[in-house]
């Protein structure tokens, strides 16, 4: 496995994190300075100089219980407020879309080329703040440094480790279903049909060369699909065309998306059991989640302003019911960690872990006007 996968799998999940909270907070009229400070305290939060320090250090992919925690966190870094169900709804689905963006990814370093989409358009969510867009470029400096000088092998030990990572999600998305690049059961439909990968020529003829390095025969054969030359190479500049589409917002379009738990996916979670099963990197994982957060340094809101509840669903109803249909297995809860058992031992996590504490706002305080409803409205 790379050591250099965290940073991508982290910004790129970000990014589709805020493509569906943008999309939702514009779709139910979110007063302009409120949804504008929603973004901007979790960008902020989540391009803190501190945390991207923790991130960029070379370390092993954890759980995906583990990651859920700190993007648990950070979805509350501002006045939004998230039920259980909503948070795995919302998780599903930066989980399948980014999953989707790998598994179509032409060749193994256009990962970074999806990972500049995600940070142009979160660029384009702060145009008017620009102490948190210099936390943006500094990122974009980051990796252009570090995964700028990386082989084609290296990015290649990077897309199969993000590839495991992902490999026992089949959870079916309704734009997927209903593009038609998924199906049924979860699994993604690969395309035959597109440019090829930058560098690369169509397929289709195959060279013989003898032992002087000289060609001596071609033969043609029917490759079955519709490929063309890729036109040029994406830019991995600050600012350029990056030609892939990929890892760009999908929900531009303000298109309804709905999610669905295949059997198989039931079936697998079964058998593995990860929320149930002892873990033996567990004390990796919470040394990891202290530093994470530690870095994230999440500001309490000031001021009276009062919170509002992001739903998910049609209905509080629906949110409800989620809740209780959902299979215990494949429910990301939050990690209890304890860490008040041992003051002395363990001061500076329990300092890092009551920063993070979220209060719950009063009942009376979310307002049907403030809800954001019908993320996952009938097709």
């Amino acid at each position: 496995m790379s050591l250099r996968t965290l940073p991508l799998l982290f910004l790129n999940l970000g990014g589709e994190m805020l493509y569906i909270l943008d999309q939702r907070l514009r779709a139910q009229n979110i007063p302009a300075d409120k949804a504008r400070k929603v973004l901007n305290d979790i960008i902020s939060t989540m391009f803190n100089r501190k945390f991207m320090e923790e991130l960029f250090k070379p370390q092993e992919l954890y759980s995906k219980k583990a990651l859920r925690t700190v993007y648990d966190r950070l979805a509350h870094a501002s006045i939004m407020r998230l039920n259980q169900a909503s948070m795995d709804k919302l998780y599903d689905l930066m989980t399948m879309a980014f999953k989707y963006q790998i598994l179509l990814c032409p060749r193994p370093k256009d990962v970074l080329l999806i990972t500049f989409n995600h940070l142009d358009a979160i660029k384009g969510f702060i145009q008017d703040s620009p102490a948190i867009l210099h936390q943006v470029e500094e990122t974009f400096r980051q990796l252009t440094e570090i995964y700028g000088a990386l082989s084609a092998g290296e990015f290649q030990l990077i897309r199969q480790t993000l590839l495991i990572f992902f490999q026992d999600l089949h959870i079916r998305v309704s734009i997927f279903l209903k593009d038609r690049v998924q199906n049924s059961n979860g699994r993604f439909v690969l395309p035959v049909s597109g440019p090829v990968p930058w560098g690369t020529e169509v397929p289709g003829l195959i060279r013989m060369f003898n032992d002087k390095g000289k060609e001596v025969k071609k033969i043609e054969f029917k490759h079955g699909g519709h490929y063309v030359t890729a036109p040029k190479e994406g830019s991995f500049e600050l600012y350029g065309d990056r030609v892939l589409k990929l890892g760009t917002n999908m929900y531009s379009m303000n298109r309804p998306v709905e999610t669905h738990m295949s059997g198989a996916s039931r079936n697998l979670a079964s058998r593995t059991q990860e929320s149930i099963a002892p873990n033996p990197l567990a004390k990796e994982e919470l040394n990891f989640l202290a530093r994470l957060m530690g870095g994230m340094e999440i500001k309490k809101p000031s001021g009276p302003e009062p919170g509002f509840r992001l739903n998910l669903f049609t209905t509080d109803e629906e949110e409800e019911q989620a809740a209780l249909t959902r299979p215990e297995e494949l429910s990301y809860e939050v990690l209890n960690i304890q860490a008040t058992q041992d003051q002395q031992r363990n001061k500076e996590l329990a300092r890092i872990m009551g920063e993070f504490e979220v209060m719950d706002q009063p009942r009376q305080s979310a307002s049907k006007g403030d809800d954001l409803l019908a993320m996952m409205d009938e097709l």
